[in-house]
């Protein structure tokens, strides 16, 4: 909502543009969302069979093949961006700011398809906390922030908030990855 505001004081075709890339990128997710749940229950499965090997195997299979599909579909939307915005627009500027947001987002799917495998291992595992304060921090604390300061303060617009979504996943990535490392979900009695 907050980044829905950022980008509505550039006027109604930035939000007409952004509204429509997200709603495509979000339907884009879907399934990636379905393989990063499948993970969930089965380090839930592992962790709860005593085998946390086995569990920590599975997020890194289905992290690949999320990152896989994701990765696929996210130079799909960076090449053919047009194509799929003018599926649902034909007016210009509301077109360019779609395709802009569309673009710019998908260069985060292959490192947000990995975190959202990891995030959801951890709610796999039990432990609601580590995503609870991952995406406090990465979304709240620093992509708002960001959003604001690349598109008002430095004067990038909207392409500002874009690229603040792209590091927002990117920092919840990294910081998800070296949680999940250290291992600690392991310890978790299911």
């Amino acid at each position: 909502m907050v980044l829905v505001r950022i980008v509505s004081t550039f006027g109604e075709a930035a939000l007409a543009g952004y509204t429509l890339a997200i709603g495509i990128l979000v339907f884009a997710f879907l399934p990636a969302w379905g393989m990063s749940n499948a993970a969930a229950t089965l380090v839930g499965q592992s962790l709860g069979a005593k085998q946390p090997e086995r569990a920590e195997k599975a997020v890194w299979q289905s992290s690949f093949y999320n990152m896989a599909f994701l990765g696929v579909v996210g130079l799909i939307f960076i090449l053919w961006a047009e194509v799929f915005v003018g599926l649902f627009t034909h007016e210009a500027e509301v077109a360019a700011n779609a395709v802009a947001c569309l673009r710019i987002v998908s260069y985060g799917y292959l490192v947000y398809a990995l975190g959202m495998v990891l995030i959801q291992a951890f709610n796999g595992a039990g432990d609601t906390v580590t995503p609870t304060i991952i995406n406090l921090f990465c979304f709240w604390l620093f992509e708002i922030p960001l959003a604001y300061t690349l598109a008002k303060t430095l004067g990038y617009g909207p392409n500002g908030v874009y690229a603040s979504i792209v590091a927002a996943e990117a920092l919840m990535t990294i910081v998800a990855v070296v949680l999940f490392r250290r291992g600690k979900w392991k310890e978790r009695e299911i």
